[in-house]
């Protein structure tokens, strides 16, 4: 009775990922993304277990498969030992934190091919989208909920956008922080400013546990 006791118990815990969008050779998104899992670490209950999913570790290229990825795994497979790699780390979890830059007014394009190789693996689940950038990532926020949701996952309503800081000195028209991410360092005063956003990231992630909780039969493939 113990045993079973003990594996309804692990049944029941459901996965959480953190995925850091970015996969630029020098980006901010692991220390963004450093940040946002010690928020979500000091709200997170024995019911749930964290993750961090970097895309850039799985070298993705352009989609380069030769089915639709909405028909895999029921009517077909992937062929590409990337894809099948992806699509199985992604499938084990129960819902999704997916940390995102803003580059020209958009997604970064390697998020999106990563998104693209999806569908069964994630219809169904929740996200929250965290994006950051000069002006917070609003649009590529924007742009990647409509995209989700789009694939019959769930969006919650708060999207926490993290701003960065338009610190002095002011070097060849860039604020230091500024300069800093564009060489891949997340600045002290940015840090400081995402310290303000903490409320709000947390409230999405409520509401992500909030739908895993309404929502048991959401279980990750």
């Amino acid at each position: 009775m113990a045993d079973t006791a003990n594996l309804n118990t692990l049944a029941s815990i459901k996965k959480i990922a953190i995925i850091t969008g970015s996969t630029r050779a020098v980006r901010i998104g692991p220390s963004v993304t450093k940040f946002v899992t010690s928020v979500l670490e000091s709200d997170l209950s024995s019911q749930y277990t964290l993750s961090t999913v970097d895309i850039a570790s799985f070298n993705l290229p352009v989609f380069d498969e030769a089915v639709v990825p909405a028909s895999v795994p029921f009517a077909a497979q992937f062929a590409h030992a990337h894809s099948i790699a992806w699509s199985a780390e992604i499938a084990k979890y129960d819902a999704y934190v997916l940390v995102t830059a803003c580059y020209n007014q958009g997604p970064p394009g390697g998020v999106k091919n990563a998104i693209d190789y999806l569908y069964n693996e994630i219809k169904g689940k929740p996200f929250l989208i965290i994006s950051y950038g000069m002006e917070g990532g609003e649009k590529a926020s924007d742009s990647l909920a409509v995209s989700l949701k789009s694939m019959h996952t769930v969006v919650v309503e708060t999207r926490p956008m993290l701003t960065l800081a338009r610190s002095e000195p002011i070097e060849f028209g860039m604020p230091l922080d500024l300069r800093l991410a564009a060489g891949g360092t997340l600045g002290e005063q940015s840090l400081k400013d995402f310290e303000g956003k903490k409320g709000e990231i947390l409230k999405g992630f409520g509401e992500l546990k909030e739908f895993l909780e309404k929502a048991p039969e959401a279980k990750a493939a």
